[in-house]
């Protein structure tokens, strides 16, 4: 099976087409403060203009179910990425109100105690990202892939590896992690919340060809 690759944080429909273009599964569109930041009304002039085959995946972080739940039928998302601490029933929620007709992934990060729990009927992946003091993604810093293999490699879990991805170094994290799939948001940016279209092309071809 190939690689699931997803092109996250597009501001614009030229950015998030640019990605459909280049061969992406899937998109994202970050609905939480940060310099790629859309609205729900944004998004919904974007997503239903792409094609019907690429992902739209919405990124919360700490949102309420209400607000997820407006947002996805609002903008026409097929799956969300879920951001939140704590034994949160939000997952479970969101399953059985959509059903299986939406993408659920939770979203880890990465450090010495970190559980990945294996993935059941409400989680469709976990996705693994690193952290600063100040963002919960998009940071353009990488985890530590060497610490963080024998967690990969050793989980039945799909897993999605994100935080300072490249089309220079996919191709590392790929082999040394064996993922599900790959996550990129700054590494193919010309700048905060625009996309780069020869790095996003060389970032899917690289990926895909794994």
């Amino acid at each position: 099976m190939s690689l699931w690759v997803k092109i996250c944080g597009n501001t614009s429909f030229e950015d998030a087409m640019l990605a459909a273009d280049a061969g992406a599964d899937a998109v994202g569109f970050v609905f939480a403060p940060s310099p790629r930041r859309v609205t729900a009304d944004q998004v919904a002039n974007i997503a239903p203009k792409l094609p019907p085959s690429i992902e739209k995946i919405g990124v919360f972080v700490d949102s309420s179910f209400d607000e997820i739940e407006s947002t996805v039928r609002a903008c026409g998302l097929t799956g969300v990425q879920l951001h939140f601490s704590g034994g949160s029933d939000l997952p479970l929620r969101l399953r059985e109100r959509f059903g299986s007709g939406l993408r659920i992934f939770r979203v880890l990060h990465f450090g010495p105690d970190v559980a990945v729990p294996e993935v059941n009927h409400i989680v469709d992946a976990i996705l693994i990202d690193s952290r600063t003091a100040t963002a919960v993604g998009g940071t353009g810093i990488a985890f530590d892939w060497n610490s963080a293999e024998s967690v990969f490699r050793g989980s039945r879990t799909r897993l999605i590896v994100a935080g300072g991805l490249t089309p220079s170094n996919v191709r590392e994290a790929v082999r040394k992690l064996s993922p599900w799939g790959v996550d990129v948001v700054s590494g193919v940016e010309a700048g905060p919340g625009r996309k780069d279209p020869e790095k996003v092309r060389e970032f899917v071809r690289i990926a895909q060809s794994m």
